[in-house]
């Protein structure tokens, strides 16, 4: 790879990626630019800006060189972050995921309205945005409209997956069609053709569908099936409707059939690439920013093709689970040196660092010539992300509780429902119960 990975990584919060992910030679580059936690002692009298992300979002020495600002890292942590926002001192830039977080955030009036700075903007102008930027917007309690709190430094469509042409052809499969998706039946019947067992333990899985959690796919999968998880009001979840209820069926097919990592028998890698890489894992379910570690291995890339994201029913939808990028507290103390920060991250070296990686589609639409397509399968990948683009769908996420909090719950429930065996309709109960009692404990804290 040509760029330094800590300019190109999108790793969700779960994925902290290490050495031993990417490889100690591929972070060498960016471990030496980050700030410790406590400035980096030059400037004296310099305005500094405090950026709470993970250590590979950014480098440190390259944005107080083109800002001409004291940058301060502080490695995000939730807990740390709530209790910042609550004294009222939090940091000036905050990762997080617009997909999931901005209603959370934006709802309890935490965040700063963005509008007035983009209007102003000569460098990220409104018409260049792609519409993923609108899951950064909330309005009242619906998403997607409204101020703007924050920008995706760069995006997939999460239920796409990528497969490895070899294990296909070892299994004699024909290869997935790059125009046509799959249904989930028939992505699940591939995945247990795929699956390698040895001694009663996978070798290599069949596929994996629950990466970015497993409450964002039952959605996805529900609103496929015609249906919403969440009600008209987001204020309550019903996994007993018939669409949802179709998509808990399949996931708790999926997990009992024991053919990919689960909330049952979790990846021991962490995450799919290590495991992808090894040759044990047929068809990974991760959106077009695997591309960026795929690249990393030349003979992996030259089996790895991207497919359109399967569909549960009739209603063929391609949502964003994560849209990672950064919003600005309300509080934030040094909001027109935050803003400058913006501009330089989203819009220029950065930006176009990450375009050409691989490591996910850009946010503003005029870098979107520089995506990679010098191999084979970038090739391969980028006219099939293409194609998928006008399948992109916001599903509007809850203000009322947090992502963590309701994958949670199925990590609490479907464990022993799938070990004792219990019918799906009783788990979507289950579900029900648990997860409506956060939301509605969320509410009342709204007012």
């Amino acid at each position: 790879m040509s760029l330094p990975v800590s300019e190109s990584l999108d790793r969700r919060r779960f994925l902290t990626l290490s050495g031993a992910a990417l490889g100690a030679a591929a972070l060498s580059g960016c471990a030496a630019s980050v700030d410790d936690g406590s400035g980096s002692g030059e400037g004296k009298g310099k305005t500094t800006l405090t950026v709470m992300c993970e250590k590979d979002d950014i480098d440190i020495k390259a944005a107080q060189k083109a800002l001409g600002v004291n940058v301060r890292f502080l490695q995000y942590d939730a807990a740390k972050l709530n209790a910042m926002l609550a004294s009222k001192t939090p940091p000036d830039l905050v990762r997080g995921f617009g997909a999931t977080e901005a209603p959370y955030f934006a709802a309890r009036k935490l965040m700063t309205d963005l509008d007035p700075y983009f209007a102003k903007s000569t460098v990220l102008k409104p018409a260049d945005l792609d519409p993923v930027n609108d899951l950064w917007r909330f309005e009242g309690s619906k998403q997607g409209t409204g101020p703007r709190y924050g920008m995706a430094k760069d995006f997939s469509q999460d239920q796409m997956f990528w497969y490895r042409t070899d294990l296909f052809e070892a299994a004699k499969l024909d290869l997935p069609s790059e125009t046509e998706p799959l249904s989930h039946e028939e992505w699940l019947d591939l995945g247990k053709r795929l699956v390698k067992r040895r001694l009663g333990k996978v070798k290599v899985y069949g596929m994996s569908v629950t990466a970015l959690g497993s409450f964002s796919p039952l959605m996805s999968m529900t609103a496929s099936a015609g249906g919403s998880l969440f009600a008209e009001d987001l204020a309550s979840v019903d996994f007993s409707s018939p669409e949802a209820l179709k998509a808990l069926r399949w996931y708790l097919d999926y997990t009992k059939a024991d053919i990919g990592p689960s909330v049952v028998n979790p990846n021991p890698d962490g995450w799919d690439w290590p495991t992808y890489q090894a040759g044990r894992m047929a068809m990974a379910g991760d959106g077009y920013w695997f591309g960026g570690a795929i690249a990393g291995d030349p003979k992996v890339a030259k089996v790895s093709r991207l497919a359109p994201a399967p569909q549960l029913g009739s209603s063929r939808i391609s949502p964003c689970f994560g849209a990672t990028g950064f919003w600005m507290p309300r509080d934030a103390k040094n909001k027109d040196a935050a803003w400058k920060f913006f501009e330089w991250f989203f819009g220029k070296e950065p930006a176009q660092a990450r375009a050409a990686s691989g490591w996910g589609i850009p946010t503003l639409t005029s870098l979107r010539s520089q995506m990679p397509q010098d191999q084979p399968y970038q090739k391969q990948a980028f006219k099939v992300q293409e194609q998928e683009l006008a399948h992109f769908s916001v599903l509007s996420f809850t203000p009322y509780a947090q992502r963590d909090a309701l994958d949670g719950v199925i990590s609490k429930v479907v464990p022993g429902a799938v070990k004792s065996g219990t019918s799906a309709g009783k788990v979507a109960d289950k579900l029900n119960e648990q997860m409506n009692d956060l939301l509605a404990k969320g509410k009342d804290v709204l007012g």
